[in-house]
């Protein structure tokens, strides 16, 4: 395995829980992070959402989206040039999606903005394998993917995932799967991640909502490239992400900066020298100091947004 290139995680509050699979798991309905913080806070809107949350036409102009991500994913587009495609039923097949499922427009090889029709939850059959220049946008409806196998990102390039629900994933099946209109293959089951990003790159996960899955909540690994992690929510989990490389990660560079520890959550820095990082001027941004971050992180996870208001 290539080691990892660059990986951003940006404004990410990350809470840790005992792992507990409940019964009623699947009707766990997250609380806002605003609603664990004390009442004379001031919300600060961070370089992403200052770039879309204020406009009330969002609904009408959603790949705007796309044109707001910073860090090393900042070149991700998504589905900025495609068709809109609705998915219109939670229903799933592996092998032969139907029209309106959210798997048959994930494997299109052409572009598309996906949306929701509706509320859904998802239990997917087996992995969803999500093709190239890809956005699945769940803005407008309260979307999750929950009991089953998730997400899976691979040999791909360009997708974004904003404002979804995936909770309570488990480890897939060996058996077929398809990942484009033309080719279906043997899958040896996944892990039980949410999603499972490997050897892809110019990829932006954003204000998704991520919990109390088998495996890892996001795993980065074989020389994927090009990431933003930004606004998520992630709890009830002991592993967030994974940094995985042959040889072993402690000969990586990684720091902590500014950075403010609660609960016993710890970093363990690796790496010798010095480990500015090389952003382009359109993937920098300011820094805030980690007290900031009850007031830039209140909003973590998908957002209630409205038609014809801003979110």
């Amino acid at each position: 395995m290539a080691s990892l290139a660059h990986v951003l995680l940006l404004s990410c509050l990350a809470t840790f829980f005992a792992s507990t699979l409940q019964d009623d798991s699947l009707n766990y309905k997250p609380k806002s992070l605003s609603s664990y913080l004390p009442r004379n806070y001031k919300k600060v809107l961070n370089t992403i959402d200052s770039c879309w949350r204020t406009e009330s036409d969002w609904a009408t102009n959603r790949r705007a989206l796309a044109d707001c991500a910073v860090g090393f994913g900042q070149a991700a587009i998504g589905g900025k040039y495609g068709k809109t495609y609705v998915v219109t039923t939670p229903d799933d097949d592996p092998i032969n999606p139907k029209p309106g499922t959210l798997r048959y427009g994930a494997i299109r090889t052409e572009p598309l903005w996906i949306i929701f029709a509706r509320d859904m939850v998802i239990t997917l059959e087996n992995e969803l394998m999500i093709n190239s220049y890809k956005t699945i946008d769940g803005r407008g409806a309260n979307v999750e993917i929950a009991g089953g196998p998730c997400l899976k990102i691979e040999y791909v390039s360009h997708v974004i995932i904003h404002g979804i629900s995936i909770h309570d994933c488990k480890p897939g099946k060996r058996g077929l799967v398809r990942s484009s209109p033309t080719h279906v293959g043997e899958r040896r089951g996944a892990d039980g991640d949410a999603i499972a990003i490997s050897a892809s790159s110019n990829i932006w996960i954003d204000h998704c909502y991520l919990a109390r899955c088998m495996d890892g909540l996001i795993d980065v690994i074989h020389a994927t490239t090009a990431v933003t992690i930004s606004n998520n929510y992630f709890t009830e989990h002991d592993k967030v992400t994974k940094r995985e490389v042959d040889g072993g990660w402690k000969n990586w560079k990684w720091r902590s900066s500014k950075d403010v520890f609660m609960n016993d959550a710890y970093f363990v820095q690796s790496g010798y020298g010095r480990c500015a990082p090389r952003y382009s001027k359109a993937q920098s941004f300011t820094v805030s100091p980690g007290a900031m971050a009850p007031a830039l992180t209140s909003d973590a996870g998908p957002l209630s947004c409205v038609v014809g208001e801003a979110c």
